[in-house]
């Protein structure tokens, strides 16, 4: 799917340059200690929660606000 994509934005000219990103198999995997799961959840008054994730939340939601699932009406 990584491979589809590049090859899709490489043929829509999105960037001057095609992108040279090379897509391997992940051959192992570390999971995060416990007290980085959940960390924007569970810390959402951090400042990298504030300046960093939150403004890219807010753009995600802008961008697929039709995708998105839409609150119950009360």
């Amino acid at each position: 799917m990584a491979e589809e994509v590049i090859d899709e934005l490489n043929s829509a000219g999105v960037w001057n340059a095609p992108i040279v990103t090379e897509v391997v198999p992940c051959e192992v995997f570390y999971p995060a200690e416990d007290y980085h799961q959940e960390f924007y959840q569970r810390n959402p008054s951090q400042p990298y929660c504030t300046l960093v994730i939150d403004p890219k939340i807010a753009k995600f939601r802008e961008k697929f606000r039709q995708k998105l699932k839409q609150p119950a009406a009360g």
